[in-house]
């Protein structure tokens, strides 16, 4: 990896079972990037996300998914857990990364990154809560960050547009 990241291609993820991937294979891609969590108050979005995949996926969109644990302890569970529990209440068949920090020392330079290139409100660059997303484009690069609040099915728009 080069010392100054411009583009998704950049960055490796963890899966599930703790192999590291390159995520140089979704160059060319539109990508939707969520922490994400089983017991939030966002957890139904799982569902507009995956109709969203299911939808463009097709056409060169895919969301990639990062369970954590970070706020309120709403992800506690184990990889295979969480697995469980998104395909049983939401049918999910798009990416789900191992279980990540996105704020702090341990976030992964794909996670700092992210916030560095799309910082939140008044320019914070943490993360505030679970199903935060980021929209990259299909350069590689991040088109815009979109907190907890906005659901899948209001950013369908922008995805279009880059599709």
């Amino acid at each position: 990896m080069s010392k100054d990241p411009r583009t998704i291609a950049d960055f490796t993820a963890t899966l599930p079972n703790g192999e590291t991937i390159s995520l140089a294979d979704r160059a060319g891609k539109v990508l939707l990037v969520v922490n994400t969590a089983s017991k939030c108050g966002f957890t139904p979005q799982y569902q507009g996300l995956e109709q969203l995949w299911r939808m463009h996926g097709a056409q060169g969109f895919e969301v990639i998914a990062f369970p954590c644990n970070q706020f309120g302890g709403q992800e506690p569970g184990d990889a295979e857990e969480i697995a469980g529990f998104c395909e049983v209440n939401f049918g999910l068949s798009f990416p789900l990364m191992g279980k990540v920090e996105v704020n702090g020392d341990n976030a992964p330079p794909l996670w700092q990154w992210l916030k560095a290139e799309a910082p939140g409100v008044l320019g914070s660059k943490s993360i505030k809560w679970n199903f935060t997303k980021f929209l990259i484009g299909r350069d590689g690069k991040v088109v815009r960050r979109y907190a907890p609040t906005d659901k899948p099915e209001t950013i369908e728009q922008d995805i279009v547009k880059l599709l």
